[in-house]
């Protein structure tokens, strides 16, 4: 009950959720029932997705400019810096919000050059209802796994191997949803247990390799201190990390 309402708390997911019971209205009211098929092809989409969001836009390297590392840090860097913080558990809606409306404009575009009577029904089964829910299950399996929680088997396993990512390799281990390693091995950002024994930790961890002091991760840290409560303890422990 607590990660439910833990989940629920954020501005996001109440609209991805009307956004799933939207698509399964439209595919039930104007749908085919071998389109309800194309909801795993949104499942398979939207996990590579999650991968290449997380590690090729989450993931930049740290811009000079502050704007621009402000907006990073809100959306992932700040996650990294302090990973129990609940407030920097889930994407932001103004991150979540955009790339459901260029999801749904793509998919339907690609799909009304080749099917156009069935472009909205089959955008809906993709988009809203495969691509959606599996967000919604990332988000819960990513909230799960930074939690100290009575887990399932799958999101014991989950917990693990993300947490490689955040406390061994931060270059290892993008996916989150369960099954996504699968492209974790395939694109050769897994990493099995011998050969995390054999390596070490990578330094300034949490910081994504920045000094811990950084005068851009200071500024965001300042900046951001009451939307996401940071005491002052807090900044300046995370300062000497």
């Amino acid at each position: 009950m607590m990660r439910l309402k833990l989940l629920l708390s954020h501005p996001s997911v109440p609209v991805m959720l009307a956004a799933v019971a939207l698509g399964v209205a439209i595919l039930l009211m104007q749908g085919a029932t071998w389109q309800w098929g194309f909801v795993v092809l949104g499942v398979g989409l939207q996990m590579l997705n999650e991968y290449g969001l997380h590690r090729y836009i989450f993931h930049l390297k740290p811009p000079r400019r502050q704007w621009a590392f402000d907006l990073l840090y809100q959306a992932h860097y700040g996650h990294h810096d302090f990973p129990t913080n609940h407030r920097l558990f889930f994407a932001p809606i103004w991150v979540a919000l955009p790339m459901l409306a260029v999801n749904f404009a793509l998919i339907y575009g690609l799909v009304w050059l080749v099917l156009p009577l069935h472009a909205l029904t089959l955008a809906a089964a993709i988009v809203l209802v495969g691509g959606v829910a599996t967000f919604l299950g990332y988000e819960w399996f990513h909230m799960t796994a930074h939690l100290t929680v009575s887990k399932t088997r799958v999101e014991r396993h989950v917990t693990q191997l993300h947490n490689q990512h955040h406390f061994r390799d931060f270059s290892k281990w993008f996916h989150v949803s369960p099954g996504g390693e699968v492209i974790d091995r395939a694109m050769g950002t897994a990493i099995d247990r011998e050969a995390l024994k054999k390596q070490q930790r990578v330094e300034f961890i949490r910081t994504l390799g920045m000094t811990p002091d950084d005068p851009r991760l200071v500024a965001a840290r300042k900046r951001f201190a009451n939307r996401y409560q940071l005491s002052a303890d807090d900044i300046a422990r995370a300062c000497r990390a």
